[in-house]
């Protein structure tokens, strides 16, 4: 049989590596679902004009097609004339499951989503072709009060901080708000606000040289200008001594404007509230711009301390018009997190691992075939307390079927008679056990998530 050639860009974990991106996912879902949000799942697939509305994406979206497709003209119920793609996030869905739904859902909405996405971009470190992303948005019929921008960012940072008791890195949430730099941009004189900001999103990438280049070149800013917008960019601070360096900055260039204040006080008001619940998480950073055109307040970033290589491993911000069928509007406000680029680094840089890759606590050792069913009864029994538990696959020597459940990481093997023994085959003790009533250390009844060694 030839050599299978693994497709880049699509990642399968091994079962240890399933164990700790299931803690991941578990633990997220827990602490979204403790603070209000529900969960829903969409569908894979939408319009594909619906999907290229979000942006430069066209050529990162998987088109999805039959290879009999010429069949379905020929069908009257069927959509021919629709091209899908597969989403390549969970917003662009989430909006068209808000605008169906309208009638039949409360608001404001508070919603949490996991599910795979699928994008079509060179894979790297830490980014997949295809990936599980988990989503928590809040949105509003009409209007979405400003407080939602400051309790999202913390809803995060209470969810990553969940996991930092199993290695992972404390994590910091980068914040700004679109208003401040729209604000300011016009308070410049430019007009190209949506052009700024790409090429501002740019920063570490390209470098400020290259930055300022672009301003001057493609947004038609003058070299004082583009020279402003890097200033602005290179602010940053946990307090309000942000807000007052961006006042001072735009006062030097006579850049002040009612958008820029009306920004600065919803800036400082996430700040604030940040620094009190969680000291040292959020930090404003006037760089952080989110380029997708549709971001109208608060916009988000966050960084692994010590990874920040990595790049965003969560973001998102405040939109106003991406839900909107012309006659209403649902403004709302989100964040993703990359959960497979999060578990990548976590499995790649050994920052966790698990106890082992199967949930059999107990394997039950098998004497002879004939004695099969006296094994299966005794597996039975434990499974039935709640106890995982798996009988050895062939009969062999005691030493063998020790050697089976050590490779498979199970801590315990079963020895069936007329006194049943059980074995701690990490430690050596041996000791009678009835399989009614004997139960594994708390630590090792399910697998665990630990920081790595």
């Amino acid at each position: 049989m030839a050599r299978i050639a693994p497709l880049s860009g699509f990642p399968e974990w091994l079962p240890d590596g399933r164990v700790v991106e299931q803690h991941v996912l578990d633990t997220l879902r827990r602490t979204f679902e403790l603070h209000g949000f529900a969960g829903i799942e969409t569908r894979a697939v939408e319009p594909l004009d619906q999907l290229l509305r979000k942006g430069e994406t066209s050529k990162e979206v998987y088109v999805l097609r039959r290879l009999q497709a010429q069949d379905d003209a020929a069908a009257p119920d069927t959509q021919a004339d629709k091209q899908l793609g597969l989403h390549f996030d969970l917003t662009v869905p989430f909006a068209r499951y808000v605008l169906e739904n309208a009638g039949r859902l409360a608001f404001p909405f508070k919603r949490y989503q996991i599910q795979k996405v699928w994008r079509g971009e060179r894979p790297q470190d830490g980014r997949f072709r295809e990936f599980v992303q988990a989503d928590i948005d809040v949105v509003g019929a009409g209007e979405l009060p400003y407080h939602y921008e400051v309790e999202l960012p913390l809803v995060m940072a209470a969810a990553l901080g969940a996991l930092a008791g199993v290695g992972l890195p404390p994590v910091r949430i980068l914040v700004n708000n679109r208003k401040v730099a729209e604000g300011f941009y016009r308070g410049l004189g430019l007009d190209d606000v949506e052009g700024v900001l790409r090429h501002i999103d740019k920063l570490d990438k390209i470098g400020p040289d290259a930055v300022a280049a672009l301003l001057v070149q493609e947004c038609g800013a003058t070299t004082e200008q583009a020279t402003a917008c890097l200033e602005l960019a290179a602010i940053s601070g946990s307090d309000a001594s942000v807000t007052d360096a961006v006042r001072a900055l735009a006062a030097s260039h006579g850049a002040v404007t009612d958008l820029l204040e009306t920004g600065l006080t919803e800036l400082g008001a996430l700040i604030e509230a940040a620094a009190v619940r969680a000291p040292g998480v959020v930090v404003a950073d006037l760089k952080i711009a989110r380029g997708l055109d549709y971001y109208t307040g608060s916009v988000y970033e966050t960084v692994l301390v010590g990874h920040e290589a990595l790049g965003s491993i969560c973001s998102g911000g405040r939109y106003d018009t991406l839900a909107s069928d012309g006659k209403s509007t649902y403004p709302g406000v989100g964040l993703s997190i990359g959960v497979s680029r999060l578990v990548s680094r976590l499995l790649s840089a050994g920052l966790v691992r698990a106890t082992r890759g199967v949930p059999t606590a107990v394997l039950v050792a098998v004497m002879s075939e004939e004695d099969r069913a006296a094994s299966d009864a005794v597996a039975d029994a434990l499974r039935a307390r709640g106890i995982p538990a798996d009988v050895a696959p062939k009969v062999a020597k005691l030493g063998k079927q020790i050697q089976v459940a050590d490779r498979r990481g199970i801590p315990f093997v079963w020895f069936p008679g007329e006194t049943d023994q059980v074995k701690d085959i990490r430690s050596g003790e041996q000791a009678a056990a009835d399989a009614g009533e004997w139960a594994p250390p708390a630590e090792d009844w399910w697998p665990r998530v630990v920081p790595g060694a």
